[in-house]
C-alpha cells in the first residue's frame, strides 16, 4: 500500500499526526475511557460505534467495519487515493516528500497543477467582474433570480463581459500562455488564427471538485438569441459526467441525512440550497452518468430525483433509474408540474412546498408506470406489452429476488395480466453481469468471524513486543488457521526480525486488504485484561491454536488417506498411515 514512499517518511508523518485531532475536525468525538467515540461518519447509525484510540492512533467502527489510521481516514472521508492522503498529511506535519515520479506522471501532475492555478485566476477574474461598477445590471439580474449577495459570494459566481479577449489579456498579464489557456478550455482558436474568450456576456458558475479546487465553469447567457448554457469542455481536470455540481458544499449534509436530492441545473441547486435544502446535488445535464452515481454512492444509498416536469425531464429520469438501481441505490422521484423546475418551484411556491414534494416522492415503480401509461394505451394488448416490457427491464435490474417478485406481483395487478405470465417474461431476461465495484472507495463490511484465540494473540504481540518471541517459539504463522491472521502474523514477524516498528498505525500501511486492516484494529479494541488474566489467556490461546493445528493436520491426513485408498496407491497410503500414527504419538 505504501508504494514508492519510504517507510521512514510514513512513520515520521504518522508520528506527528494526532488522529483524535484530525478526526475531530470532521466529526465530534466524545471521551470514552482511554478512547474516543462518535457516530460513524461512514454509515448511518443512531448509537455510536466508531472508536478512536489516541494511544494506538487507529480507529474502528464496530457497526460497518471501517478501520484504519490517519491515511486511511482521509482516503475514506475525503475520497483521496493513498499518495494524495500522504501528501496532504505531509504538508500538515511539515514532512518533505521526495519526488521520484516517472516523467509521464510528473508531467501529468504538473499539467493538472497548472490547470488548477489557471482556473483559480479565471475564477478571480470573473468574480471581480461581477462586482465592477459596470456590472450593476448583472447583479440586479441575479437578485431578480432570487440569488442573494451572500449566496453569490458563497458560490463564487462571476460575470464574463461581452468583449472577445478580456480574459486572454488578464491571463497574459499573469504570464499564462495561450496554450495553457486552451488546455483549460477557457479560450477558443479563431479560424484565421489567434484566440478568443470562450465565455462572453454570461453569468459564470464555477464548478469545484470535492477538494474545493475549481475544475471548470458553467455559463448562463444574458442574450436570449444564444444557447442558454455552455460549459467548459473536457480537460485533464474536468469531465462533466464525472462531477456533481455543489457536492463540495453538500457532501457532509448528504452523509448526515443519508439521502441526496438530485436536480439538473445550477440554479436548481443554488436556490433550494440557499433556502436551507443542503443535501442536494446537480447533475449538470439531462441524465445521471454511472460515474456520477458512483461518486454520490460514496455518501449515501438513498436518492430523490427532482427533474423538470417536461418530456425531456421524464426521459432523463427514466434513463437514470436503471443505472441507480444497478448501483444498489434506493430511489424515489418527484413529479414536478409541467413547465416547472426546482428553481422556479422554490421561488414561486416556497421551500416548504419543495420539501413536501420531496417527502412525498413516488417510488420508482409508481413513477415509471405512470409515465409509461401516459405514453401507451393500457387497454390495448400491444400497449400492455410495451408497458410490461419497459417495467420488466427495470425490475430485472434488482439483485434482490424478493424485490423482483414483489414488483412483478404489483405489475400483474396494475396491468391486469396473470402473474405467471409476468414471471415467465421476466425469466426470459438475462441478469446483468457487468456491474463493477468502485476501487478502494466502497464502504467496508463487518469482519467475518475470526478465531478469538488467534485475534487475541495478535493483540498481545502488538501490545507487548517481548511476547512475540515467546509466542512464536511455540507457534508458526502457518499454525494460524485463518488466512487473514496468518498473513498479519507473517508480516508482523518479518518486520520485527528486521528491527522495524510494528505499531498498529504503521503496520496498517503494509496491507491493502480491507480484512487485514479491520482485523488489526478490531484486535486492538478488544477488552483489556488484568496481568493475571492476561497470562492465563495467553497460555490458553496458544493451547487452543495447537489443538486446532493438530485437528487440522489429522483431518488433512485422513482426507489424503481416503484418496490414496480410492486410487489404490499402496506406497503413498503406507506413508500417510505412518505419518498419521506418528502425529498421534507425538501429541502434535
Amino acid at each position: 500500500m505504501a508504494g514508492l514512499i519510504p517507510e521512514n517518511l510514513l512513520e515520521d508523518i504518522l508520528g506527528r499526526v494526532d488522529l483524535v485531532e484530525l478526526i475531530s475536525g470532521y466529526i465530534p468525538l466524545k471521551k470514552s475511557g482511554r478512547n474516543f467515540k462518535a457516530n460513524c461518519p461512514f454509515h448511518h447509525e443512531k448509537t455510536a460505534s466508531f472508536m478512536v484510540s489516541p494511544d494506538r492512533q487507529i480507529y474502528h467502527c464496530f457497526g460497518c467495519g471501517e478501520s484504519g489510521n490517519a491515511f486511511k481516514f482521509l482516503m475514506r472521508h475525503e475520497r483521496m487515493d493513498f499518495p494524495e492522503a500522504v501528501e496532504l498529511l505531509a504538508k500538515k506535519t511539515g514532512v518533505e516528500l521526495p519526488r521520484h515520479e516517472s516523467p509521464e506522471r510528473a508531467s501529468a501532475a504538473s499539467l493538472s497543477a497548472q490547470l488548477y492555478k489557471v482556473n483559480e485566476l479565471a475564477l478571480s477574474f470573473y468574480e471581480n467582474n461581477l462586482y465592477a461598477e459596470n456590472a450593476a445590471a448583472i447583479r440586479d439580474y441575479l437578485s431578480k433570480r432570487g440569488i442573494s449577495p451572500k449566496t453569490a459570494k458563497e458560490f463564487h459566481l462571476g460575470f464574463a463581459a461581452s468583449g472577445w479577449d478580456h480574459l486572454i489579456n488578464f491571463l497574459k498579464s499573469k504570464n499564462v500562455s495561450l496554450a495553457l489557456m486552451e488546455k483549460a478550455g477557457l479560450i477558443l482558436p479563431k479560424d484565421g488564427g489567434g484566440y478568443y474568450d470562450r465565455f462572453r456576456s454570461r453569468v459564470i458558475f464555477p464548478v469545484f471538485d470535492i477538494r474545493l479546487r475549481p475544475i471548470g465553469f458553467g455559463a448562463r447567457v444574458l442574450d436570449k438569441s444564444l444557447p442558454k448554457y455552455i460549459n467548459s469542455p473536457e480537460t485533464p481536470v474536468y469531465t462533466k459526467g464525472r462531477n456533481l455540481f455543489g457536492l463540495n458544499l453538500s457532501k457532509d449534509h448528504i452523509r448526515d441525512a443519508d439521502s441526496a436530492i438530485i436536480v439538473e441545473g445550477y440554479l436548481d441547486f443554488i436556490i433550494p440550497y440557499q433556502e436551507g435544502i443542503k443535501n442536494i446535488v446537480a447533475s449538470q445535464g439531462t441524465a445521471l452518468t454511472l460515474e456520477q452515481i458512483k461518486l454520490l454512492k460514496r455518501y449515501t444509498d438513498n436518492a430523490v430525483m427532482v427533474y423538470d416536469g417536461d418530456t425531456a425531464g421524464q426521459i432523463a429520469t427514466l434513463r437514470s433509474l436503471d443505472i441507480l438501481i444497478e448501483e444498489g441505490m434506493n430511489v424515489k422521484i418527484v413529479s414536478l408540474p409541467k413547465g416547472m423546475d426546482p428553481d422556479a418551484l422554490v421561488r414561486f411556491k416556497g421551500v416548504a412546498d419543495f420539501k413536501a414534494m420531496v417527502d412525498n416522492a413516488s417510488g420508482l415503480f409508481d413513477y415509471k408506470l405512470e409515465v409509461l401509461k401516459s405514453r401507451h394505451d393500457i387497454k390495448d394488448p400491444h400497449g400492455k406489452s410495451r408497458i410490461a416490457s419497459e417495467m420488466l427491464s427495470t425490475i430485472n435490474k434488482f439483485e434482490n429476488a424478493i424485490l423482483r417478485a414483489e414488483y412483478s406481483k404489483r405489475l400483474s395487478e396494475e396491468i391486469k395480466i396473470p402473474e405467471n405470465c409476468i414471471l415467465e417474461e421476466l425469466n426470459k431476461l438475462k441478469p446483468d453481469k457487468n456491474r463493477q465495484e468502485t476501487p478502494y472507495l466502497n464502504i467496508a463490511r463487518p469482519l467475518a468471524p475470526i478465531n478469538p484465540a488467534e485475534k487475541m494473540l495478535i493483540k498481545f504481540m502488538l501490545e507487548e513486543k517481548e511476547l512475540i518471541e515467546r509466542i512464536m517459539g511455540e507457534l508458526e504463522p502457518a499454525d494460524f488457521q485463518d488466512t487473514r491472521t496468518a498473513k498479519v502474523v507473517s508480516i508482523m514477524l518479518d518486520l520485527f526480525s528486521r528491527g522495524k516498528n510494528i505499531a498498529p498505525s504503521l503496520l496498517l500501511n503494509h496491507f491493502s486488504e480491507e480484512d487485514a486492516s479491520q482485523l488489526l484494529c478490531e484486535s486492538m479494541f478488544m477488552p483489556e485484561l488484568s496481568e493475571e488474566d492476561r497470562e492465563k489467556a495467553l497460555n490458553d490461546c496458544i493451547r487452543r491454536i495447537k489443538v486446532e493445528r493438530l485437528k487440522s493436520r489429522r483431518e488433512r491426513l485422513h482426507t489424503q488417506i481416503k484418496s490414496a485408498q480410492s486410487s489404490g496407491d499402496e506406497e503413498r497410503l503406507s506413508g500417510l498411515i505412518q505419518e498419521f500414527h506418528d502425529l498421534i504419538k507425538k501429541g502434535d
